[in-house]
């Protein structure tokens, strides 16, 4: 008798996982309590999947053998404490997909980097000629490549809550690029909750495997004897040294790896800012470890261009400059975002606060920043972090009045800076809508 298959969320990964699970020999059910995008429904039509959308039907849920919840979906959630309630096995979709595959995988997770890290070591891969696949929280679902394509390697951006729910996942080469409070809404506002999901890229690892890990990251650093791994750890860092693992040195970055040392100037780099330094040193590791050319991993470093919604400059209007920095969803990302300003900022902040704590900004803030305008329906923790420090604090709430307002404060010079330090959802879609609506709003001006 076959399996029964229940995909709780019918987006990217869901619909990737339906497909793979019907290739697989289940009988598969997608249910999504909310509308199911058009082009997700198609695809569950092009394939003949049941599906259901506005609601979730208890009787043709809970009779599941296994259940693949997508990530948006909180443990909070009703359906989900019935399914654990009944000792339903529930999975992520990068669990299920593994199931199916013998690609090696490098898995890379961290509260700040990850994407980029994740496009940038893609990059290098397929550039060295690696028949290699990019997956998890960018680009297609690693389930679907699984079930259409047939990569060697695969590259994929893993979340904390995909994360949460792995049993055998296993990446071949593991990436950390560092731990910052974040999601904390989703892990009962306990930083070691959020930890522990982020170290469980490590749980199942060999001796045969790599840990890549950033050695500067302070809670990263605290945690490792917490969370033991058999994998061979390889740190990096800015300005520690280490026989074996990668690090600056004179505005040099030296990677030292089985007796081998890669080395590359900082101004080579594609993709410039002290954060980029940690994402080209990690993405350098992991291609060093899979024995890429020295040439080939030089080129590929000094030709990655900055992805969108991250640090992307938009326009130059009346000389100020307006850059997008929409998927910066957390106060780290946003930290990097105004230390690598070097022009007066009028920063464009705000959205659902995660349990921020924005005390580490304030020194950036008083330094860079000329005028805030919060971008939120609900402004209050902005205000009370830093009103005293800026002269110029103003509220709006859609995109157009944002941009219309930080232009009418700007001068020649300024850069206008969208970085939130907060999640989208309480006026976009997602931080790609926010950042969408950003761009459309400067080309309007």
């Amino acid at each position: 008798m076959k399996q029964r298959l229940v995909i709780l969320g019918a987006g990217e990964s869901g619909v990737g996982t339906a497909v793979l699970g019907l290739k697989q020999g289940y009988e598969v059910f997608v249910s999504d309590k909310g509308k199911v995008a058009d082009k997700y429904a198609r695809e569950l039509e092009k394939h003949g999947v049941v599906y259901e959308t506005g609601q979730h039907t208890e009787e043709k849920i809970l009779n599941a053998d296994v259940v693949m919840k997508s990530p948006g979906i909180p443990e909070k959630a009703e359906m989900v404490k019935k399914l654990r309630a009944k000792g339903v096995k529930i999975v992520s979709e990068i669990e299920f997909a593994s199931w199916f595959t013998n690609a090696q995988i490098v898995g890379i997770t961290g509260a700040n980097g990850k994407t980029t890290t994740t496009a940038l070591t893609y990059h290098i891969l397929k550039s060295g000629g690696l028949n290699v696949g990019l997956g998890g929280n960018i680009g297609k679902s690693f389930a679907y490549q699984v079930a259409t394509e047939n990569y060697d390697y695969y590259v994929l951006e893993i979340s904390s809550f995909q994360l949460d729910d792995i049993e055998k996942f296993r990446p071949n080469v593991a990436v950390l690029t560092n731990i910052t409070p974040d999601h904390l809404d989703r892990y009962d506002y306990q930083l070691q909750n959020y930890v522990a999901s982020k170290f469980n890229i490590t749980k199942n690892q060999t001796a045969a495997d790599c840990f890549i890990y950033c050695a500067d990251d302070e809670i990263t650093m605290q945690n490792m004897e917490k969370y033991p791994t058999q994998a061979k750890k390889i740190p990096f860092a800015y300005d520690q040294e280490f026989a074996e693992g990668g690090f600056v040195k004179n505005n040099t970055i030296i990677i030292n790896l089985n007796q081998n040392q890669f080395t590359m100037s900082i101004q080579e780099l594609g993709l410039s800012g002290r954060h980029n330094v940690y994402n080209s040193l990690a993405a350098g590791i992991v291609a060093n470890v899979y024995g890429l050319r020295k040439e080939q991993i030089r080129e590929s470093l000094s030709n990655m261009k900055s992805l969108e919604h991250r640090m992307e400059t938009v326009a130059k209007v009346r000389n100020i400059e307006f850059i997008n920095d929409s998927k910066a969803t957390n106060v780290n990302s946003t930290w990097y975002a105004l230390e690598s300003m070097t022009k007066p900022v009028i920063w464009i902040a705000g959205g659902i606060d995660k349990g921020n704590d924005y005390s580490v900004l304030q020194p950036l803030v008083k330094s860079k920043v000329r005028a805030m305008i919060c971008l939120g329906l609900d402004n209050t923790k902005l205000h009370s972090a830093f009103g005293k420090s800026v002269d110029i604090l103003v509220n709006v709430t859609n995109m157009t009045d944002a941009v219309r307002m930080a232009y009418s404060l700007g001068n020649g010079g300024d850069a206008v800076l969208l970085s939130p330090a907060c999640a989208s959802f309480d006026l976009f879609e997602n931080y790609e809508d926010r950042g969408k609506k950003f761009k459309e709003a400067v080309i309007q001006l």
